[in-house]
């Protein structure tokens, strides 16, 4: 059988490490140039893994199947690099700060960590690239910007920027970046939708690290999560100890994201507070909603930048003019100095509020007015998608609407090459 797997990140890479012995002809369109300028946000920036059944996703995924693939990508890391990952547990009920954060109203999230680090998962990805090329069913086609696929007979055709080809079996894993083909396979057949009405829209925060030392060294990634008087649920995400604030790169827009190295490049905790919006009909484009929103902070900010804040300006309803304390990582150049409050809606700026005044009550220092508010931060998750409507066409990773992780990621794309017969 002759299968396109479409884009190569975490879900792809699961389908094929699990599909790559059955003896069907495995080809894989990916839009970067190269390996080494593959887009793959996930796996790119930071590489941090977890173990959990609490987070990453609405699918089941057993617990011994998140380590197998924790494994698979600790074992592409030489020996010494294996030595500078850094482990740790979120909220072991052991923890002296379960208790603290439970009694403000904070759902405290258990989940081991492994981060690899953002200098060392180009050398992940080359490996796990070499495996898979030295591979006679697997053919990676790279420079391919797959623009739509289309039923002919009981085959797909895949067209692209100088591609056509033909295929029994069509794998789509193109990540939250991917939006664009979704959007245009839906179009076309709009029964593969199940559901559309979750947007994550946030901030991505900056603070010293000594103010949150102490959570950064009993367990690296602190993750909670709390209903916001106005309903929304608001929560962390991504902690980066001594990290960098950077930009993450659309095709028509920005939006800012957090990473850090194997050793900490930089004085600064960065993490993401997200809320997450349900919506009623007719809403059905997530993936709209939270480009709009990154693009009205994009032309606030004069172009391909973001918005930067500090805390007590946002409070204030008032435009940034003059940072304190706390030294941007994000390079100047990629943001301006404004007012957060002018593009996000009211009741996802008055959740951030409360989230924050309450994290302030647990850990001291954490909601001074001259820590640094990044906006936009968005996580698009696609409509659900129905993997069961045709037997061919299956939606892996990040896309379908059912993952939001690097682990749940690519145990999805597992799961759908073991259907594979």
């Amino acid at each position: 059988m002759k299968i396109a797997v479409i884009g190569f990140g975490a879900a792809a890479i699961g389908f094929v490490s699990e599909a790559k012995d059955k003896g069907h002809e495995l080809h894989i369109l990916e839009r970067s140039k190269d390996i080494f300028s593959s887009s793959i946000s996930g796996i790119r920036s930071d590489g941090k893994l977890f173990v959990s059944t609490s987070m990453g996703g609405d699918i089941l995924v057993p617990e011994e199947m998140q380590k197998e693939v924790v494994n698979f990508y600790l074992e592409h890391l030489d020996e010494s690099e294996r030595k500078g990952v850094k482990t740790g547990v979120s909220f072991d009920k052991r923890s002296p700060f379960f208790g603290k954060f439970y009694s403000k109203g904070f759902e405290p999230i258990n989940a081991s960590f492994y981060h690899i680090g953002t200098d060392h998962l180009k050398d992940v990805l080359g490996r796990i690239y070499e495996d898979f090329s030295n591979n006679k069913n697997i053919k990676f086609h790279f420079g391919v910007k797959v623009e739509s696929v289309e039923f002919v007979g009981d085959k797909f055709k895949v067209l692209g920027e100088g591609f056509e080809g033909t295929f029994d079996y069509v794998v789509v894993a193109v990540g939250r970046s991917g939006h664009n083909l979704i959007k245009q396979i839906a179009l076309v057949h709009p029964e593969i939708i199940t559901s559309g009405n979750i947007v994550d829209v946030g901030v991505r925060y900056e603070l010293p690290n000594h103010i949150v030392q102490d959570l950064n060294e009993e367990m690296y990634e602190f993750k909670v999560q709390m209903r916001a008087k106005t309903g929304y649920l608001v929560r962390t995400f991504c902690n980066n100890p001594s990290g960098q604030v950077v930009l993450e790169e659309y095709d028509d827009f920005v939006t800012v994201n957090g990473h850090s190295n194997s050793v900490g490049a930089s004085d600064n905790t960065n993490f993401a507070v997200l809320v997450s919006t349900s919506f009623t009909e007719p809403f059905n484009d997530p993936i709209g909603y939270g480009t709009y929103i990154s693009k009205l902070g994009n032309i606030l900010a004069g172009g391909r930048k973001v918005l930067l804040q500090t805390y007590g300006d946002f409070l204030e309803n008032k435009r940034t003019k003059k940072i304190g304390r706390v030294q941007p990582t994000l390079p100047q150049d990629n943001y301006v100095l404004g007012d957060i409050n002018l593009v996000l809606p009211r009741r996802i700026a008055l959740s951030i509020i409360e989230f924050m005044e309450r994290l302030g009550d647990v850990v001291p220092g954490i909601a001074y007015p001259d820590n640094l508010m990044y906006a936009i931060e968005v996580k698009f998750y696609s409509n659900k998608l129905d993997n069961g409507r045709y037997n061919n066409l299956k939606f892996i990773g990040d896309c379908s609407g059912h993952t939001r992780s690097i682990t749940y990621a690519t145990c999805h794309g597992k799961m759908a090459a073991k259907d594979l017969q």
